[in-house]
């Protein structure tokens, strides 16, 4: 079994890794690199190129599968959840595979098959719709299966994706977080976990973006809870009411919804991507708030919206995009006076998000709080529990898959190194057992 880490190995963003067993190559997730998102959007007005990708690195550079000779090989792409550093690569770089089988759960295939029709790409690939905790034959292959494992993350329908081989088990565990509480869907399933974990797991790839903290993250309950605390402390009255967070986050959105009825104001998304996350989730039945807002896509829409909202602040409760500081967002415009609505001093506004940890984004964010503070704006901020386990989640993973070998992900060398030392509890040896891998390297085991 031999492991390219394509991608994701020393960046939070761009994730891809390539497993090799015997002539049958297989390829985990396939996404974009935001920071570079964001530069391309700076300079490249219309549609993005593969070029273009490539240039700011937005992209994996799947380049190294070429000079493997592995390309022509892959049997499989499978994606583990819907966030954009995962699958949004893949509309512009499928078509370097093609034939190849896609698999992914139902709500990742649709946001998916959004992502397609967005980038105007023509596909040729079967996209294979598979349920959580299922397992699957993968054709032209030596026998390989490929098994989803039901994960708990800040979207829906996650997976950790295991390939069982005739070298062993490689698992898949990006990203990470066990939350026993949800409040949308099932727990992590533990019971599956441990009893691959019985068998011989060759390697494990683990998401190792908070390997340096002890204390856990909690779960969604929490969240919920501060919510309900953060809407307690807002200027009801004749005042503004905006929440904003991820777009892909649908358990976090019912709960905004659900804490929201309470203010007796009618809830509207405003956005693009609120749009077509909510979208994807009616049409995969996992929505359960979708008769109790109004959805808003299109910028004429959202501005006479907008303008409505400006006369009547009190009657609204306005979800929108933005928590990043992202150019073009909603809160990004309205904080530009560039839409006929304009915050007063006195009006509310919760982050229910964190800021991503990318220089870009904490710069981004900074400048939105310094202008919403100076119109006089109530922020709250990081009413929020974020979506990636603590070095207990990693200890209780290492646990039950007892792997022969560990790879951490999903970060910079510097966040990932931690989960090297962290091996070091369980016998690891770095270098050896334990590998703190960058991106484009290969690792045979």
């Amino acid at each position: 079994m031999e492991i390219c880490t394509v991608g994701g190995f020393e960046e939070v963003g761009k994730n891809m890794t390539a497993v090799k067993v015997g002539e049958d190559v297989f390829i985990f997730d396939c996404g974009f690199f935001l920071p570079g998102i964001i530069e391309l959007q700076e300079t490249e007005k219309i549609g993005y190129s593969l070029p273009g990708l490539r240039r700011v690195g937005g992209v994996p550079d799947d380049r190294i599968l070429d000079k493997l000779k592995w390309r022509d090989k892959v049997k499989a792409i499978f994606l583990s959840h819907a966030h954009l550093d995962h699958v949004g690569g893949l509309p512009f770089l499928i078509n370097r595979y093609p034939g190849v089988p896609v698999f992914g759960t139902p709500f990742t295939m649709k946001v998916l098959e959004s992502l397609v029709e967005d980038s105007k790409v023509r596909v040729n690939n079967r996209m294979n719709i598979v349920s959580p905790n299922s397992t699957h034959k993968i054709k032209n292959s030596d026998g390989v299966t490929a098994e989803f494992v039901h994960a708990t993350h800040s979207t829906i329908d996650c997976a950790y994706v295991a390939i069982h081989t005739k070298e062993g088990t490689f698992f898949y565990a990006l990203d990470l977080k066990f939350d026993n509480h949800p409040t949308l869907g099932m727990p992590p399933n533990y019971k599956k976990i441990k009893e691959i974990g019985k068998e011989k797991v060759k390697a494990l790839v683990m998401d190792a973006l908070y390997s340096r903290t002890e204390r856990k993250p909690g779960g969604e309950k929490i969240a919920e809870h501060l919510l309900e605390d953060a809407f307690s402390k807002i200027n009801i009255g004749k005042n503004a009411l905006f929440v904003t967070t991820f777009s892909s986050h649908i358990e976090r959105l019912n709960n905004i919804v659900n804490v929201g009825k309470r203010t007796r104001r009618e809830i509207v998304f405003l956005g693009r991507s609120l749009a077509k996350y909510v979208d994807c989730a009616i049409k995969v039945g996992k929505c359960p708030f979708k008769n109790k807002i109004r959805v808003m896509k299109y910028r004429n829409q959202v501005n006479s919206f907008l303008k409505r909202a400006q006369a009547n602040r009190e009657k609204y409760l306005i979800v929108c995009t933005g928590h990043q500081g992202e150019q073009n967002s909603i809160l990004d415009r309205i904080s530009k006076g560039d839409t006929p609505f304009q915050f007063i001093e006195g009006d509310n506004l919760i982050f229910s998000s964190s800021v991503i940890p990318a220089e870009v984004n904490i710069e981004s964010r900074k400048r939105l709080d310094e202008k919403l503070r100076k119109m006089g704006v109530k922020l709250q901020v990081d009413v929020h529990v974020h979506g990636h386990g603590s070095r207990e989640d990693m200890r209780e993973m290492i646990s039950m898959l007892n792997p022969e070998h560990l790879i951490p992900a999903h970060g910079s060398q510097e966040q990932e190194e931690p989960l090297i030392d962290l091996g070091e509890e369980f016998g690891y040896k770095p270098g050896k057992t334990s590998h703190l891998m960058k991106n484009g390297d290969v690792l045979e085991v």
